[in-house]
């Protein structure tokens, strides 16, 4: 009789940088659209509201496949789910490549967000189980990726937007194949997560926050709020804020200022991992706070340094005050209710990185951009003020003195 042969799998290290790249792939498909969508705006004529919404609907469909699909490769397993996650996002770039109207970017959009919903988590949980053991590196990446992921997406993009005469067609159909040569290396991923039985009820959304964990978690709202939220702005209006405020047409311009602010939160995450959870989100919401006045104040004066300057510095203080926010709100949470506070922190992260985007482009076509900018931007400063006063208020109440690790003193994940 003949034997059945089982395919070769990839050991620990080499599939871990495999799911690495995978991932790194993924986000820098998601940050793709953002120098693109310029010249969509000029093809099919549409406004700064119109912009946003395309922007706003793929968090949604992010939002919701995380939500309901999150932990479903704890039961099915890793590989199919990622299969499918990357199957759905050549099928995003298939119609980016082919839309010829707003609608398919809608379209287009929303099989992005699933895929990435999907895929965040999986490839995330991967990177945990394959990483070695005496040096675990899978916190680490999963915390510094998105940035870098996205800025390299956007900037990639950008180059070719200068550069190239057709450059949806370039981009969106090197990504398809791209992707889909991609989804083959899952043949060779070894499989870390047993069928298990639960898939079903495991689609079901979990979203609660401890009252354990309330106080805690209204602590880091203001500054999870703000962080998010100028994410969100920078993805969707970021290129059209720097040629309608500071009248730079170089779309690779647009670009840097994304990698400028995204690319620094995954430094920000990096730098604050020895920190406790307290302190790290403390500096992360001052540096966040900093860094969003440096804005305004660029707006206000028309200085491109200075906007780029305060880009890098709120992006390190995003990473790091995002980073500590988490701990903090986890800090002592049961295993029975870490998934469900922490779907509640990435509910409250997603709807301000596209809700508030979404208003501010509304809000641009009567008001302008560049007031809309400084309105937006004066309120996430006051978001991060809030977060620090209440980190402050929350110590003094601990009895803990300056400089003191918190009360969540548990280090951040390395």
């Amino acid at each position: 009789m003949p034997t059945s042969v089982a395919a070769p799998t990839l050991s620990r290290t080499p599939a871990f940088w495999t799911t690495a790249g995978l991932l790194l792939l993924v986000l820098a498909a998601s940050g793709v659209p953002t120098p693109l969508y310029r010249v969509y705006q000029e093809q099919f004529g549409f406004g700064p509201g119109i912009l946003t919404t395309v922007f706003g609907i793929y968090a949604v469909a992010l939002l919701a496949a995380l939500l309901v699909a999150g932990g479903l490769s704890d039961h099915v397993g890793r590989r199919p789910v990622v299969a499918g996650g990357l199957l759905l996002q050549a099928a995003a770039m298939l119609v980016f490549l082919t839309a010829d109207a707003v609608g398919w970017l809608l379209v287009a959009r929303v099989l992005q967000g699933l895929s990435m919903g999907v895929l965040t988590g999986t490839l995330g949980a991967l990177l945990l189980d394959t990483q070695r053991p005496g040096r675990p590196l899978g916190a680490l990446l999963n915390s510094a990726a998105p940035g870098l992921g996205l800025s390299l997406g956007a900037v990639g993009a950008g180059l070719v937007v200068e550069y190239v005469a057709t450059p949806s067609r370039w981009v969106f159909g090197v990504l398809a194949v791209v992707v889909l040569l991609a989804t083959a290396l899952v043949l060779v991923l070894p499989e870390t997560s047993p069928r298990s039985p639960g898939a079903l009820r495991s689609l079901r959304p979990t979203v609660r926050v401890p009252r354990s964990q309330r106080a805690a978690f209204l602590t880091a709202l203001p500054v999870i709020v703000a962080a998010w939220a100028l994410g969100g702005l920078y993805l969707s209006l970021g290129p059209s804020l720097v040629a309608a405020v500071f009248g730079i047409e170089d779309h690779l311009v647009g670009s840097l200022l994304v990698l400028a602010m995204h690319g620094s939160g995954g430094i920000g995450a990096i730098l604050g991992r020895n920190l406790g959870a307290e302190r790290a989100m403390l500096r992360g919401a001052t540096l966040f706070a900093g860094g969003v006045a440096g804005t305004i104040a660029a707006l206000l004066t028309g200085s491109v340094p200075l906007l780029f300057a305060s880009a890098v510095v709120s992006g390190l203080g995003f990473g790091l005050s995002f980073l500590g926010s988490v701990a903090t709100v986890s800090a002592g949470v049961s295993p029975a209710e870490r998934a469900g506070l922490l779907s509640s922190v990435f509910v409250v992260g997603y709807l301000s990185f596209s809700v508030p985007a979404v208003i501010a482009g509304s809000a641009a076509t009567s008001v302008g951009l560049e007031t809309v900018a400084e309105i937006y931007a004066a309120v996430l400063v006051v978001l991060a003020l809030l977060a620090i006063g209440g980190v402050r208020l929350r110590r003094r109440r601990a009895g803990l003195p300056e400089g003191a690790p918190g009360t969540a003193a548990e280090r951040l994940p390395a």
